[in-house]
């Protein structure tokens, strides 16, 4: 393994490519491949010096993996309880921690020990954190809050708290390849393709781009499908306006909007009233209950105190107001082109509906010589 002073301008310029390489792997949606996601899952185990799993599941959904996989330790459980077997004694084995021992940390060790700091930062700035930020970050994330309280419920109603306490047992996929973009891009772009320790990074580098969850027990291995279909909006977060954000092929999926998780029918057969909007208890939902309902229907259910008024409709006026739990706020009440009377939020900082007008076109230091055409 040669010592990496300092990357080549070539290096440096493959950054951009290497993010966008491994988000699209991050974020594919297309059918996984069971049998490499196996073989390599298997490999892992072998790695960690353990036997074959004695179950192997193949499911369309995380849900289906993770309660899969809980349900199936719990029934080897039962099955071999009368005997001192192995199953009982590895009640809460995480074969993952075991991949991580034995991949993780020794690539990361050797990276750190054969690379200048500001080298391993650079790349750890330019690839892991592009990487995780769009897929852990707003949709990986968001699944596993998601399964993990779906299963929370789902497993603890049935009683079965070693299986709960299991639950957690998930990783290795399409969703964490942040690990992966960053060590493939030493070994691939670097030039440590002979490097040893990374040739066990293989395991994690086809899971990533084979399938799209996975649940580790000693005894049993589930592996997801990746999503049917994933819908986010221009910043990247989780969002769909009339369905599901993420949905897998059995129909489990999650609705949010704008990265926020709300309830399905929301955005399936009944959006909430005004009143439910400004007085839903979690503020994130709220807010994007009263976006759903839209702000001129909740300026409407309010007492909104007029700060200025401007003689053109389409610039509008502005107006304030005290919203549950968030205090006083500022929106511009304007009319568009089609006759349409929308509201948007504001900073408190703008106090004219012409300044706030031209904040929302990103105009705000021109304010006195901004005047809109149309707004549709």
């Amino acid at each position: 393994m040669k010592k990496i002073e300092k990357l080549t301008p070539g290096q440096v310029a493959r950054f951009g490519e290497w993010s966008k390489k491994w988000i699209d792997i991050g974020l594919s949606t297309e059918t996984a491949d069971f049998d490499l996601a196996t073989d390599a899952a298997l490999r892992a185990y072998q790695l960690c010096n353990l036997e074959k799993p004695m179950v192997i599941l193949r499911v369309a959904s995380p849900y289906a993996a993770t309660i899969g996989g809980a349900y199936a330790w719990v029934l080897l459980r039962e099955f071999f309880k009368d005997s001192k077997g192995k199953v009982e004694a590895q009640v809460i084995a995480q074969v993952r921690d075991q991949v991580d021992d034995q991949v993780w940390a020794q690539v990361r060790a050797q990276v750190g020990a054969q690379v200048k700091t500001q080298v391993e930062d650079q790349v750890w700035d330019q690839v892991w954190t592009k990487v995780d930020d769009q897929v852990e970050g707003q949709v990986g994330a968001q699944v596993r809050d998601q399964v993990w309280d779906q299963v929370w419920d789902q497993v603890g109603d049935q009683g079965f708290q070693s299986a709960k306490d299991g639950a957690q047992n998930y990783g290795y996929s399409n969703l964490w390849c942040s690990f992966t973009a960053f060590a493939t891009f030493f070994r691939d772009v670097c030039g440590w393709g002979d490097v040893e320790i990374l040739k066990k990074l293989q395991v994690n580098e086809d899971l990533a781009r084979s399938c799209g969850w996975t649940w580790w027990h000693q005894n049993v291995l589930a592996i997801s499908d990746r999503p049917k279909h994933i819908k986010r909006d221009d910043q990247g977060r989780l969002h769909c306006e009339n369905g599901t954000s993420i949905e897998y092929r059995d129909g489990w999926g999650m609705y949010h909007w704008h990265g926020v998780s709300i309830p399905k029918e929301w955005v399936t057969t009944q959006k909430p009233t005004a009143k439910e909007a400004i007085t839903w208890s979690n503020i994130e939902q709220r807010r994007a209950a009263c976006e759903i309902v839209g702000w001129a229907s909740i300026l409407s259910q309010l007492d909104a105190k007029v700060i200025d008024k401007d003689d053109d409709e389409e610039i509008g006026t502005l107006l304030e107001v005290d919203l549950p739990d968030s205090g006083r706020e500022r929106f511009l009440q304007v009319k568009c082109g089609t006759g349409r009377t929308f509201a948007l939020p504001m900073p408190k900082t703008v106090n004219t509906a012409l300044e706030a007008n031209a904040w929302s076109y990103g105009l705000e230091n021109i304010a006195n010589q901004f005047k809109p055409e149309i707004r549709t």
